[in-house]
């Protein structure tokens, strides 16, 4: 049964970071327009874009990325104790030293 559980709580923080995903790529690309006036960069590797206009885009696109995901994720870990009674051991793990 553990096992069954941690393939499914995998399954579910894999679908909670995805909907992050959605999530940010719309909001990031109307906050950057609004910001800018200009749409982001289709593509900040192209010599086309500047060096500061692609290490912002980068920049923006991965904080909000990370941010959105660790959110929806909590968001599961909480609704995965609910349903369950104890969160899923990969969320108990802190990582941080004893």
């Amino acid at each position: 049964r553990p096992m069954v559980n941690q393939m499914t709580w995998k399954v579910v923080a894999g679908a909670a970071g995805a909907a992050a995903g959605l999530v940010v790529r719309g909001g990031l690309k109307a906050a950057w327009t609004a910001a800018r006036g200009e749409e982001p960069p289709e593509n900040p590797a192209s010599p086309s874009t500047t060096w500061p206009e692609a290490v912002a885009w980068a920049v923006a696109s991965g904080v909000a990325l990370a941010v959105a995901r660790l959110v929806f994720q909590r968001g599961a870990a909480e609704a995965w104790r609910s349903a369950t009674g104890a969160y899923p051991v990969e969320v108990e793990r802190s990582g941080a030293a004893a």
